[in-house]
C-alpha cells in the first residue's frame, strides 16, 4: 500500500471517532508502530487534531479542532451531502440559501464524473416542494440543537408555546425531526419531568449545559412517532371532513398519518384536524379527484379562491 492510500484509510478508520488502541490500528494498516506515529503526525500537520495515549495500551482519536480540514467521505456520503445541500438551498432554513449554493458547487465540482452522474439522475426523478407560508427557522439554532442532540449535552432556551408567554425551558435533548413546513425538537423536559416536542421556530436564544447527561428512553418506537403523536392529541382550530371520489388508498397515501380515511362506495371520507387549511388543500389537490367538502365553512371559501385564482392563471 503506498503512503497516500495508507494516509486515506488512515484518515477513513479514525473519522468513525471512536477510539482506537494503536495496535488494533496499526494492524489494520499493516505498519509499525512507528510508522503509525508518522502518519498521524502528517494528518496532525494537515489540520486534524487527534489526541494520543501514550503507553502499552495507548491509542489514537480524532476530535474536532479550531478549523474544517480536507473532508474523506464515502460516494454515498457524498450524494447524500450534495442532496442535503440542494435542499437546504432551497430555502428550508433562514439564512442557509447562499451558503448552501456555494456549498453545493464545491461538493459538485470535487465529485468524479460517475458520482455526478448518479446525482443528476437522483434529482432530475425527485420533485421538491417548499410549502410557502409555514415558519422559518433560524440557521444558528438549528445548529445549536443538533450539537446538543449529538453530543447528550443539556440545553436551555426560551421557548414560546401557544397562546402563551416565553419560559424558560431546561431540557435533555434528544432528536431532531422535519415535518412538513415544521422542525421540531424532541427532548426530555427536566423541569415537568417529562417528555416534549418543542417547535423550533418558537426557540430563543438555545445556551448549551456544558456537560453530559446520560439518554433516556424514549416512550415510543422514534421521535418522528413521538412527535406525530403529540400533534394529533392538541387541539386544533378546524375539523375537515370531506367526500372524495377516489379510493381510499390513494388518499391515505398523499395525507400519510396527518389524516383518517374512510371508504364509502367508490369514493372515502377524508377527515383531518388542522390549525392551517392550506394542508387538506395540498392534500387534495395531490390526489386530483373530484371531491365535495362537508365542512368547515372556511375550507369551501379557500377552495373556492384557490380555484378562481388558477382559472385566472389558466385563462
Amino acid at each position: 500500500m503506498t503512503t497516500s492510500a495508507r494516509m486515506l484509510r488512515l484518515l477513513s478508520l479514525l473519522q468513525t471517532h471512536r477510539y482506537w488502541p494503536g495496535a488494533e490500528l496499526a494492524a489494520r494498516l499493516d505498519v509499525s508502530a512507528r510508522t503509525l506515529r508518522r502518519d498521524i503526525d502528517r494528518l496532525r500537520e494537515l489540520g486534524y487534531v487527534v489526541d494520543a495515549v501514550r503507553g502499552v495500551a495507548g491509542g489514537y482519536q480524532l476530535r474536532a479542532g479550531g478549523r474544517l480540514p480536507p473532508l474523506l467521505l464515502e460516494d454515498e456520503e457524498a450524494v447524500a451531502i450534495a442532496v442535503g445541500l440542494r435542499t437546504a438551498a432551497a430555502g428550508a432554513v433562514a439564512g442557509m440559501e447562499e451558503t448552501s449554493v456555494q456549498a453545493l458547487t464545491k461538493v459538485i465540482a470535487l465529485m468524479p464524473p460517475t458520482l455526478r452522474r448518479r446525482l443528476d439522475a437522483l434529482l432530475s426523478q425527485t420533485d421538491n416542494l417548499v410549502w410557502g407560508g409555514g415558519p422559518v427557522v433560524e440557521a444558528g439554532v438549528l445548529t445549536t440543537l443538533a450539537q446538543a442532540c449529538r453530543d447528550d449535552e443539556p440545553l436551555r432556551f426560551t421557548y414560546t408555546a401557544r397562546d402563551a408567554e416565553p419560559a424558560e425551558r431546561w431540557v435533555e435533548p434528544h432528536r431532531l425531526v422535519s415535518l412538513g413546513r415544521r422542525w421540531y425538537l424532541v427532548a426530555y423536559d427536566r423541569d415537568r419531568q417529562d417528555w416534549r416536542s418543542f417547535r423550533v421556530d418558537r426557540v430563543d436564544a438555545p445556551r448549551l449545559g456544558g456537560s453530559r447527561f446520560r439518554p433516556r428512553e424514549l416512550p415510543a418506537a422514534d421521535a418522528v412517532t413521538f412527535v406525530q403523536a403529540g400533534i394529533r392529541r392538541m387541539p386544533q382550530r378546524y375539523a375537515v371532513r370531506v367526500r372524495v371520489a377516489a379510493p381510499a388508498g390513494v388518499v391515505e397515501r398523499a395525507v400519510g398519518s396527518w389524516g383518517s380515511v374512510t371508504p364509502a362506495g367508490e369514493g372515502c371520507w377524508l377527515e383531518m384536524n388542522v390549525d392551517d387549511l392550506q394542508w387538506p388543500v395540498m392534500v387534495l389537490a395531490q390526489v386530483g379527484a373530484e371531491f365535495v367538502v362537508e365542512g368547515p365553512e372556511e375550507l369551501r371559501a379557500m377552495v373556492a379562491r384557490t380555484a378562481e385564482t388558477f382559472r385566472r392563471a389558466a385563462g
